[in-house]
């Protein structure tokens, strides 16, 4: 017996509920609020270690990756990045504290745009 509500199966009702949750979800991740202060302490980190390779204020158009399109749903993939290096990028897992790589991910995200 299938039950219905205004046509609509209890499945799909249920399929449409879980797919809002999960597009609540991503939306909460991505939305991220940093403070004034994080940022700036991110910046700071950013310009003595990461700007050599990343370019000053990520602006470098010839330097390595371009973390101003780093996507914001994807922090798990850039704390691994830093911790445990990338390609030619070497592994700053043991120069940072996890709060110093969280005001750089704060910089990154919500840092200097074009």
């Amino acid at each position: 017996m299938t039950l219905r509500f205004d046509g609509l199966t209890v499945k799909k009702i249920m399929a449409f509920t879980f797919a809002l949750a999960c597009a609540a979800a991503a939306q909460s991740s991505a939305g991220q609020e940093f403070s004034p202060e994080q940022i700036k302490k991110g910046a700071g980190i950013f310009a003595q270690n990461c700007s050599p390779c990343h370019g000053a204020h990520m602006a470098d158009p010839n330097a390595a990756f371009d973390l101003r399109k780093f996507p914001r749903d994807q922090k798990s993939r850039f704390i691994n990045s830093v911790t445990k290096g990338k390609n030619t990028m070497p592994p700053w897992g043991d120069l940072f504290q996890p709060d110093e790589i969280d005001a750089l991910w704060a910089y990154v995200i919500a840092g200097e745009k074009p």
